[in-house]
């Protein structure tokens, strides 16, 4: 109890957190994409519970993996060796994350690129690639735990209390909560976000694998890209609602 209170008056302990919080709502940025694109495969009655369940679930997990701290740091630790590249338990959730969200991105641009040949309904859960609840469930949490074992381990880095550590992962994953179901209309109102968001997932998954293979690949290039591609879809965006406007404009006269 003492420590806490030390920490509340500690303005290193606040800048701590606040670093963190911040770190962990722009990891989160991955997460609620693939969680979007996921969840909009369900009906559309089931869509806003997946995602509060998913979301709640995995906080659970976070905070479980906090409290094992002291084996999640020696995940960090070269556990055999591939052509002389040492490989840590870290290493293996980070390629193995990375793989399966290739994969899945792969996987949901082919049924975008071909639903139009094959007839299939888009979002309505009745596609060959719609999603049981449970299946969704279970996406959400393999991806958040490779997110999280990744984020634990620098936060470890950034500092020492794991009572600011717990406070950061509550505060972003309310934030995931409350910025999940606009971010998933918006996504689901405009399709070719659907595709650009697929594509951040595929970079997503292939950096996820470098950093596996021990190539480090600076974050603030990533976001800067997708921050970028976001910028140039929104102009597209705007370009396409002001040819729509002026279309209707001209069919009135």
């Amino acid at each position: 109890m003492e420590s806490s209170l030390a920490l509340l008056q500690d303005p290193a302990a606040w800048a701590a957190l606040a670093t963190l919080v911040a770190m962990e709502i722009v990891l989160g940025i991955d997460n609620l994409i693939f969680i979007s694109i996921l969840t909009n495969k369900l009906p559309v009655d089931m869509r806003e519970k997946a995602r509060k369940v998913g979301i709640s679930l995995a906080l659970l997990m976070r905070l479980g993996l906090l409290a094992t701290i002291a084996v999640i740091v020696k995940l960090t630790e070269p556990v055999f060796t591939i052509l002389g590249q040492g490989l840590s338990w870290r290493d293996i959730i980070l390629i193995a994350g990375g793989a399966f969200l290739v994969w899945k991105a792969t996987r949901e641009i082919h049924h975008h690129v071909t639903a139009g040949e094959e007839g299939e309904s888009e979002g309505n859960g009745t596609g060959k690639v719609a999603h049981s609840f449970a299946a969704a469930i279970g996406q959400i949490l393999l991806l958040d735990l490779v997110f999280s074992v990744d984020s634990i381990i620098t936060a470890v880095g950034m500092t020492e209390h794991v009572q600011i550590m717990f406070v950061a992962v509550i505060a972003a994953v309310m934030a995931m909560l409350f910025a999940a179901t606009p971010l998933a209309n918006f996504i689901n109102r405009n399709p070719t976000i659907v595709m650009l968001a697929l594509a951040f997932l595929m970079m997503i998954g292939m950096t996820l694998i470098a950093e596996g293979l021990g190539t480090h690949v600076p974050k603030g290039y990533i976001y800067t890209a997708m921050a970028f591609s976001a910028a140039v879809e929104g102009l597209n965006m705007l370009a396409r609602q002001r040819r729509h406007a002026r279309r209707a404009r001209g069919e009135a006269h």
